[in-house]
């Protein structure tokens, strides 16, 4: 049974950094796409950046480009997301998300998930 946990949630004022971190057991996380994901109050669920299970493919939204890097450590299973220059709107419930079967699948198609680790920006 595949489990994720992220942890490296918090508070942070505008201009911070923080460094998520999300631990993977049960998959074979060397061969999964993996991503981060994060959903603000009253908001859909919405992509922060995406990675194939080959490195080869990474994606970011608009809106965290230049910012935020997505990496992952495959020796250690491990997924992460630093973040630099925060900002208010990047407040959410951030999780991290991994697929066994598919390169670059939708957001739908991820088959685990992490229980979420929130990040709060204050101005």
């Amino acid at each position: 049974q595949g489990r994720l946990v992220e942890s490296g949630g918090g508070s942070v004022q505008a201009g911070g950094s923080l460094r998520l971190s999300c631990v993977a057991s049960g998959i074979t996380f060397s061969a999964s796409s993996v991503g981060w994901f994060r959903q603000a109050p009253g908001k859909e669920r919405e992509i922060v950046a995406t990675m194939n299970q080959y490195e080869t493919v990474t994606t970011y939204a608009d809106s965290v480009k230049g910012r935020f890097t997505i990496s992952r450590n495959n020796a250690e299973n491990t997924l992460y997301l630093q973040m630099n220059s925060l900002k208010p709107e990047d407040t959410a419930m951030y999780y991290c998300a991994a697929d066994p079967n598919t390169s670059c699948p939708p957001i739908s198609a991820y088959k685990y998930w992490g229980q979420g680790t929130q990040i709060t920006v204050s101005s």
